[in-house]
């Protein structure tokens, strides 16, 4: 193989390159440690250009060239916010009432994947395997196609596929779904999203392409740092202020695909329905501020805002908050020990493409005295993951029944359960989902060339 050409939305920020500290850069992390590689994308940089396509800036990183370009105001808006954002990311997390469509922000989405693809042509070589990464760059492939490119090229999808009774609310799906032929092999998450990206491509006469790759974390990597971090300042205070209580802990982007609101609700039917918790457990909501310009979070997090307030102001007592909820940041290494020391992990999406949070506070937990895992159905994780505590996110009494059978279960149990789930984590890793990936590319019938 040549080298391995790794293009996505966003490249990882210069800090992250020698660390990578989530997300894709975790992911690639081992395939790009093999031979020389390549990473291209956009620096998330707006700036106004003046005639022409941008000229990529190189950074060398050990064997990494990466390789990043800026988009202008408008690109953004019409390419990243409006479409990809505002259009895609609804439609394929099943909320189509979300979308806003306009014919103009298609064009600069198909616009944008062009400039990518007339960009990245100078650098790359006759024999360079090309790994496109996330809804963003859907027409990328055909675009390296219609400018004679004929290495081979993949594509993966992190987030779900849903149904073609829903993809096709989208105008102009047909066009994407065409597009999606010029890669050798598409890969989804699950066995679900396969079979409807598969669905949606046979009903309009176009072969299948799609295949499950689920994909994982590193997981003695999250162990050990989850170990470290317990002996941390964060953890000590952490500790300190909980006073004997329980913790509770929820990890997730502020996006309405995650059922914070569902999960509020389930954690106030807990103490509405289970009294004897009342003073002994905190829940704790991590939910960092994303697309904050984007109206549909702006009211997600008022929403947020009124319901922490109303479950605090009836359930708190004078030395005791039930709901913290932050919506900054926090660095990886604290989670992880925040992780270690919850009992409990309350991940309850709407629909999620994988959810790495649930397989992190796995690898986290101290063998000897786990936590429990309570997951929602329709977490990407959750066919891999059913040793934890199942449950439908839109029911807030399910997710209150959970929340008191975790905290009530005994230690024989919890450690069946954990181990469990820590083989599944441990088998589907990050290095295994990447090699997994490029073996079946490798291995792929050679897409039509058109």
């Amino acid at each position: 193989m040549g080298r391995l050409i790794i293009v996505s939305n966003r490249v990882p920020s210069p800090r992250e390159r020698s660390q990578p500290a989530g997300g894709l850069a975790v992911g690639l992390k081992d395939a790009l440690r093999e031979g020389e590689s390549l990473w291209f994308g956009w620096s998330g940089k707006q700036v106004q250009l003046h005639g022409g396509d941008p000229v990529p800036r190189l950074d060398r990183v050990d064997n990494v060239t990466y390789a990043t370009i800026d988009l202008t105001p408008l690109q953004y808006e019409g390419f990243y916010q409006n479409f990809s954002n505002g259009i895609l990311w609804p439609l394929f997390h099943y909320r189509v009432g979300l979308m806003n469509y306009s014919r103009t922000d298609w064009e600069t989405y198909l616009a944008v994947n062009a400039m990518f693809a007339r960009t990245l042509l100078p650098l790359l070589r006759p024999d360079d395997v090309i790994w496109v990464h996330d809804y963003h760059l859907f027409p990328l492939g055909q675009a390296l196609r219609d400018l004679g490119v004929n290495c081979r090229i993949g594509f993966f999808l992190h987030i779900p596929f849903p149904p073609w009774s829903l993809v096709r609310s989208l105008p102009g799906a047909e066009l994407l779904l065409e597009d999606m032929q010029a890669y050798d092999l598409v890969g989804v998450q699950t066995p679900e999203d396969a079979e409807n990206l598969n669905h949606s491509l046979e009903a309009n006469g176009l072969p299948a392409r799609g295949q499950a790759f689920p994909i994982g974390i590193d997981p003695d990597e999250f162990r050990a740092q989850a170990e470290k971090s317990m002996q941390g300042e964060e953890v000590e205070r952490l500790e300190g202020s909980l006073r004997g209580a329980r913790l509770v802990l929820g990890v997730d982007r502020l996006d309405y695909s995650k059922g914070l609101p569902e999960r509020f609700r389930g954690y106030e039917a807990l103490l509405a329905r289970y009294p004897e918790h009342r003073g002994k457990v905190t829940f704790l909501q991590v939910a960092p501020i994303s697309r904050g310009s984007v109206e549909e979070y702006r009211q997600l997090r008022r929403q947020l805002d009124e319901l922490t307030g109303r479950i605090n102001g009836a359930y708190s007592e004078f030395d005791w908050t039930p709901i913290r909820y932050i919506t900054r940041p926090l660095p990886r290494e604290v989670l992880a020990g925040f992780y270690r020391r919850a009992e409990a992990a309350l991940i309850t999406p709407l629909r999620d493409g994988m959810n790495l949070v649930a397989k992190e506070y796995v690898a986290a937990q101290d063998p000897a005295n786990p936590g429990v895992l309570i997951l929602s159905h329709f977490a990407g994780a959750a066919p891999e993951m059913d040793e934890g505590i199942l449950v439908n996110p839109y029911d807030p009494d399910e997710i209150a029944d959970a929340l008191h059978a975790a905290l009530t279960m005994g230690l024989a149990e919890r450690r069946t359960r954990w181990r469990a789930l820590e083989r599944e984590v441990s088998s589907t890793t990050a290095v295994s989902w990447a090699a997994d990936f490029l073996r079946a590319l490798e291995a792929a019938p050679v897409a039509e060339r058109s």
